[in-house]
């Protein structure tokens, strides 16, 4: 093939949503250039770019089974870096509504990387793709279209540190540069006017800390999460990760934030009412100061509602929808976004942006809005109208909750469906919903505290 008819593919952003793209793209396309404005290669710390990296960042099972069919072995290669695992349903302890769920095992398959960690092995498999390369330390300015606007041919660039501005060109462009992105803006001068957009205010803020622990409170446990209702919107994740450390990501929402001063910290972390942390804590060896982080609203961009698009432009990731992080679907999210666009890469002609967006909503995205949605409307400040439907999914997930604390069955279907293996309707089956309707009218079951065994040398005599 000469050099002139060689394709391309552009990838706007090299975060996790970007690189899962450069994977897919990289089977269709000659060359795959990710563009990215940060230095990338052979970076495992938190990056100015990715300020969400300092915090938990939850890889659920559905988003570990795409990457996995993305990058055969790579969870493998975590596992033996360091990195713990468990199963979501089984060694995850799950906190709701101020109860604890009934533990078992439900094949959800569950690693704890941290966001650094998860990336670089990503990032590293990406990297050794022969036709994929990297423009680091690069700022994206545009599109670059036909004189129509019509199709959009490449990418406008500029190198820190350069005097002028390049066009990088490509025969497609897919915008991963997450919540930022500036498509929007980019589309309505090009003359395709505004794009839909939906947003949910939720006021949530977080602050994360890194430990060493001298007490064991999982006692085979991969995490203890506490998540936050209606009575008491704060909640928490406590995991193990890689490095032998604790991440503890608490959050709270409208406006109920965490504060960053280590004995208020402490102070908020006892208003969970969880013995293990208060107990681990107490003796932890402190690894970071406490970062905080605010995610205000929720957003999803209706591309798939936009009457006409250009050829030649995707967009995928955070750069569609944000979802409420505290649910831990965005990684998923992305991977299997990337998924959706292996599936409309056709040898000789690029995707079909309309196709591709109305695939990306009923396949990817409709099912977790959905799900995280309903949730966030059972907080009675977070506007939005509770529609019939919406309060019949409300009335189901408090039944699931409260079922779920005594039917082990019944957590694991609920984190198959929150793990985004199978879709929310399955908990809807005429078997399950015997089942969950059976156990929740008996009320919630209080499962007896675990104590937290220290070393020897550290317990007081009886």
């Amino acid at each position: 093939m000469s050099v002139e008819n060689k394709t391309r593919a552009v990838v706007l952003g090299g975060s996790l949503a970007g690189l899962f793209a450069a994977r897919v793209l990289a089977d269709a396309y000659d060359d795959v250039v990710i563009v990215d404005r940060d230095e990338l290669l052979g970076v495992d710390v938190p990056r100015r770019g990715c300020p969400q990296s300092r915090h938990i960042n939850g890889l659920l099972t559905g988003g570990q089974r795409a990457i996995e069919s993305m990058y055969p072995g790579i969870t493998a290669e975590m596992l033996a870096d360091g990195v713990p695992s468990g199963d979501l349903g089984g060694t995850v302890r799950w906190y709701m509504l101020g109860r604890q769920l009934q533990q078992q095992h439900a094949d959800m398959l569950c690693v704890g990387p941290s966001r650094p960690k998860l990336e670089y092995h990503v990032r590293e498999r990406t990297q050794a793709l022969p036709n994929v390369t990297f423009m680091e330390k690069t700022d994206i300015l545009g599109l670059h279209t036909t004189p129509d606007g019509s199709r959009v041919i490449g990418a406008k660039v500029q190198r820190q540190g350069a005097a002028e501005q390049e066009v990088v060109q490509a025969d497609l462009v897919v915008d991963a540069t997450g919540r930022g992105s500036r498509t929007p803006i980019w589309l309505e001068e090009l003359g395709y006017g505004p794009v839909p957009e939906e947003r949910k205010k939720i006021g949530l803020g977080y602050v994360t800390q890194y430990y060493r622990l001298n007490s064991d409170p999982y006692q085979g446990d991969l995490s203890i999460n506490v998540v936050a209702h209606p009575k008491l919107p704060r909640g928490c994740i406590f995991a193990r990760t890689d490095g032998g450390r604790v991440e503890m990501t608490t959050y709270g929402i409208l406006g109920d934030h965490p504060p960053t001063d280590q004995a208020g910290l402490f102070r908020w972390i006892d208003s969970l009412g969880i013995p293990e942390y208060t107990d681990a804590l107490k003796d932890a060896e402190i690894l970071t100061e406490p970062v905080a982080f605010r995610f205000p609203t929720t957003l999803r961009r209706r591309y798939e509602d936009m009457p006409r698009l250009p050829d030649g432009l995707l967009v995928t990731g955070d750069a569609v929808t944000c979802f409420n992080p505290v649910y831990a679907g965005g990684m998923t999210v992305a991977a299997k976004s990337a998924l959706v666009i292996r599936d409309h890469l056709h040898t000789g002609a690029s995707p079909h942006p309309g196709q591709y967006f109305q695939d990306l909503a009923r396949t990817v995205i409709d099912p977790q809005w959905e799900m995280t949605h309903t949730i966030d409307m059972s907080f009675p400040g977070v506007e939005g109208k509770r529609t019939l439907k919406v309060k019949m999914a409300l009335a189901m997930t408090r039944l699931t909750q409260i079922a779920a604390t005594r039917d082990g069955a019944v957590t694991a279907a609920y984190v198959r469906a929150a793990g985004q293996v199978e879709r929310p309707e399955t908990l809807q089956r005429p078997a399950m919903m015997a089942r969950i309707v059976f156990q929740a009218l008996r009320g919630p079951k209080i499962q007896p505290r675990r104590p937290v065994l220290r070393p020897a040398a550290e317990r007081q005599p009886v």
